[in-house]
């Protein structure tokens, strides 16, 4: 390698420098530092000088921790409602809006699903947690005019077994369509329309060139929205604290990563040690998921 060559890749090094700083300062150091915490006792109110290294036994603990199991199933569960809405809601939304002909209509759908991606999760979150209110909720009040609900009796969605999950699930679809949509609508714009036109000269119905033509091609869309809303799925927290997640033996919404922040932030002495453990067990099952999902929707055109 000449001089001038080698003088030209250090030059270009120069400006991944500012990137690689900020990476290493914000997201390495904090993930490594959080793994040395997960092998130590350190609790946030105690001493640093009584901080003691203790191997596994954080991990022991987390791993016989009926809370931990508990929430790691509890978030395997609304996973299994969440996943499967959003990624064939939005596919069938963009289906529907590329096979839309006219220009601005087809822009002013994109923009109207578009709005609820705009608003702040926070504003998101109190929003639907007023909608679901037991008695002043609209929600109720609209079921109640319709008969399928009484307002001596009204439905508790937030505060049930049984709804709070598909109430927390219902909203994650309405807030997430939009921005699903337009993955798709990406996917789809890359497919040659003569594909279409040849197979319904030969005779395919919808379902076919849907099943032949256009889900192959959007593989590529799928495993990157699949892997993605797996894992904010089974990481969420946001939701379940603002919508009242934190009754531990009664709402589904209690899950390991609401056990992890209350074991860190608010309980005892703040054992960071045992939530920083639990962290990483939730973190390297993800992450087995997530290879299993990359194998499965590896191409299989060889």
């Amino acid at each position: 390698m000449s001089q001038n060559t080698l003088a030209r890749c250090l030059t270009s090094w120069w400006f991944l420098l500012p990137a690689a700083v900020l990476f290493c300062g914000w997201q390495l150091y904090p993930i490594l530092r959080v793994l040395w915490i997960s092998f130590t006792d350190y609790q946030f109110l105690k001493p640093d000088a009584d901080v003691r290294w203790v191997g596994l036994a954080n991990y022991a603990q987390a791993l016989s921790d009926p809370l931990v199991r508990a929430g790691f199933l509890r978030a395997l569960v609304f996973t299994a409602l969440f996943l499967p809405g959003m990624i064939f809601i939005p596919m069938l939304a963009a289906i529907l809006i590329d096979r839309v002909r006219q220009p601005r209509l087809a822009t002013a759908y994109r923009l109207i699903l578009l709005i609820p991606a705009m608003i702040p999760g926070p504003l998101i979150f109190v929003l639907f947690k007023w909608l679901y209110h037991p008695f002043v909720g609209p929600l109720n009040h609209i079921l109640t005019q319709v008969g399928l609900s009484s307002m001596g009796d009204p439905l508790d969605w937030l505060g049930s077994p049984w709804l709070s999950f598909p109430a927390v699930t219902m909203m994650e679809w309405w807030w997430g369509l939009g921005f699903h949509t337009m993955f798709y609508l990406a996917g789809l714009a890359g497919i040659p329309k003569e594909l279409y036109e040849a197979a319904r000269v030969d005779g395919a119905n919808e379902w076919r060139i849907f099943w032949n033509i256009t889900l192959p091609r959007l593989r590529p869309i799928l495993l990157v929205l699949v892997v993605l809303r797996f894992g904010s799925a089974m990481a969420v927290i946001d939701e379940y604290l603002i919508l009242g997640g934190e009754a531990k033996n009664t709402l589904p919404t209690y899950t390991w990563t609401v056990h992890m922040y209350n074991v860190g932030f608010k309980l005892g002495n703040m054992d960071r040690g045992y939530a920083a453990a639990i962290g990483w067990l939730g973190a390297l099952g993800m992450l087995l998921v997530v290879a299993a999902l990359f194998w499965f929707f590896r191409s299989r055109d060889e």
